[in-house]
């Protein structure tokens, strides 16, 4: 979990397919100072289901370990083949994994250590996205903690880095790092304040937002504020961010003492920190959608296939899953699973074929590894939607 300094905190804070039950297993500029791939290619063929559980709502969860003995993996991105690009946080290294497999889960390559990580704390080599043009473009954008900032950059095959984004407030603490296009094509980045709370309602800091770009690194055309970059502000530390299936945004964000959130995202909302925490019923901020208490959650990443979010968390060790109206409002209660099975959760992504790919982080100084860890995990769920009452 992220450090939670002693001062009041607002934190408002990719899917699990509500796959059926025939399909239960078949088978990546500026300066402020410095996705959406083709999901084509066949399935992977994976490895027999780890556990099974149930998730409630009289739902089951299909777990498989895909990948294993990683070093506390932080991003996912797919590839149009159907494999997928994993950064290791504190190592640098972009791992491929899949779309080949063995016996004991899908191939792991590595392919590069990314030049000048400045690994540390919570930062690191964070975010990655890769290209909506790769099969042509060859490219990938990763989010990582630099010697005097965070940054976004894209690379090439193996070619250098090439700066799109610099000058994102770094720390030891609150770096965000999520990073991933939208569905209009442009490239969204989520960064923390770097123990800054301040920076978080300040318009010309790049500390505490999500920011909106294109490739280039240039503010997207209709962002809220001319000649900028920020989407929206007052957070505290975003790490993972999704759209469901009406192209509405939601993200996660990491509370301080009393609650952590899911926020949906719009143009310009501010979502308060640092002045309230939670649900405030002030119609100056954003109230999030859903809120947990901290050592409940924690909850760095988040995916959302159809009507479906799922988050993962690291203090709170378990999977909430969120089930949304066509409204994007909340339908029921959320449901929790995997509760302290795996450790600390970080990653979720929606995969092609409908499933959730989970990372564990037990490795990242603040878990407790298994000899397996850290891990790459798939889900899948059967048998109606989550959270129905």
């Amino acid at each position: 979990m992220n450090a939670r300094p002693p001062y009041p905190r607002k934190s408002p804070s990719r899917a699990v397919g509500a796959a059926c039950a025939a399909l239960l297993l078949a088978t990546a500029g500026c300066s402020f100072g410095e996705p959406a791939p083709d999901p084509a290619g066949e399935p992977p063929n994976l490895p027999t289901p780890s556990a099974s559980a149930p998730a409630g709502g009289g739902q089951q969860a299909v777990t498989t370990t895909l990948a294993k003995g990683l070093r506390v993996p932080w991003g996912v991105a797919f590839l149009p083949d159907g494999g997928a690009l994993v950064t290791e946080r504190d190592s640098g290294r972009i791992l491929q994994v899949g779309p080949g497999s063995g016996r004991d889960g899908l191939t792991v390559t590595p392919l590069r250590t990314v030049p000048g990580v400045a690994a540390g704390g919570e930062g690191g080599l964070m975010g990655i996205a890769v290209s909506p043009d790769y099969g042509t473009d060859r490219t990938i954008f990763v989010y990582h903690t630099a010697e005097r900032d965070n940054r976004v950059v894209k690379l090439v095959g193996d070619g250098a880095p090439t700066p799109v984004l610099t000058g994102i407030p770094k720390a030891g603490i609150h770096n965000g790092g999520g990073l991933a296009f939208g569905p209009d094509g442009f490239l969204y980045a989520s960064t923390g304040d770097a123990g800054n709370r301040d920076a978080a309602q300040d318009r010309k800091n790049l500390g505490g937002k999500i920011l909106r770009m294109t490739a280039e690194g240039r503010p997207a055309p209709g962002n809220p504020y001319p000649g900028s970059p920020v989407w929206s502000l007052g957070h505290r530390n975003v790490q993972g961010f999704a759209w469901d299936a009406g192209k509405r945004m939601y993200a996660v964000e990491f509370g301080q003492n009393t609650w952590d959130e899911i926020n949906r995202i719009t143009k310009g909302g501010n979502y308060g920190w640092p002045l309230v925490e939670g649900k405030a019923g002030d119609k100056r901020y954003t109230d999030p959608l859903v809120q947990w208490p901290t050592s409940d959650a924690s909850c760095s990443g988040l995916a959302a296939t159809d009507r479906l979010l799922t988050t993962a968390c690291l203090r709170g060790q378990r999977l909430w899953l969120v089930e949304l109206t066509d409204g994007g409002t909340v339908l029921g209660q959320p449901r929790e699973l995997l509760t302290r099975r795996y450790g600390r959760l970080r990653a979720a992504v929606a995969a092609p074929d409908g499933s959730v790919w989970v990372t564990t982080s037990n490795h990242d100084g603040r878990g407790q590894p298994a000899p397996e860890d850290d891990r790459i995990l798939r889900l899948v769920l059967t048998d109606g939607g989550a959270g129905r009452s």
